[in-house]
C-alpha cells in the first residue's frame, strides 16, 4: 500500500500470523497463530482487509476494516474494528497511517464514512480520534471519506 520513513502499510499475509500473534498477546488478546492465518485467509476473500505496519521486523500495527451496506445512507459504511499499535510504536505517527491506509481502501471499496469502534475510556483514544478527524458517535467515531462542497 505505501512507506513512509521506512514503515510499511501493505495488506496481512497468512505468512504474517507469527508476528501478528505476538503483537495481539502483548496488548491481551492472545490468539494462536494457525487460528490468525485462518482469520486472516478468510477476511480477504469477504468485505473486508487487514492492514500491517512493518518497521524492521514483527509488525508495529494493524488496522482491520470491514465494509456494508447500511439503509441511511446510498454508500456502503467502513468499520475498524481492530487498531492496534505496539507499545513500543506509539506517539509515533503508526496509529495515524494505519487510519490514513485505512481510509483509502474504504474509499477505493465505495465507502462513504468510516467508522471506528471504540469505547471513549481513558487511554487517548479520545485525542487520537480527534486529531485524525474522527468525532463521536453513538457506537464510538466517525468521519466521513470525501470532503463536502
Amino acid at each position: 500500500m505505501g512507506s513512509r520513513y521506512g514503515l510499511e502499510i501493505r495488506s496481512a499475509l497468512p505468512a504474517d500470523a507469527p508476528g501478528l500473534a505476538a503483537l495481539l498477546s502483548a496488548a491481551g488478546h492472545p490468539v494462536a497463530a494457525p487460528v490468525l492465518a485462518e482469520r486472516i485467509e478468510a477476511l480477504r476473500h469477504g468485505h473486508g482487509t487487514a492492514l500491517l505496519a512493518l518497521e524492521w521486523g514483527p509488525p508495529s500495527g494493524i488496522v482491520v476494516l470491514h465494509w456494508y451496506p447500511v439503509l441511511e445512507q446510498a454508500a456502503p459504511m467502513a468499520q475498524i474494528t481492530t487498531l492496534l499499535v505496539a507499545p513500543d510504536g506509539r506517539r509515533r505517527g503508526i496509529g495515524r497511517q494505519l487510519i490514513k491506509a485505512a481510509s483509502q481502501a474504504a474509499r477505493m471499496a465505495g465507502c462513504g464514512a468510516i467508522q471506528l469502534l471504540a469505547a471513549a475510556e481513558g487511554n487517548g483514544l479520545t485525542e487520537f480520534c480527534d486529531a485524525t478527524g474522527f468525532v463521536p458517535s453513538a457506537s464510538g467515531f466517525v468521519r466521513p471519506l470525501r470532503k463536502r462542497g
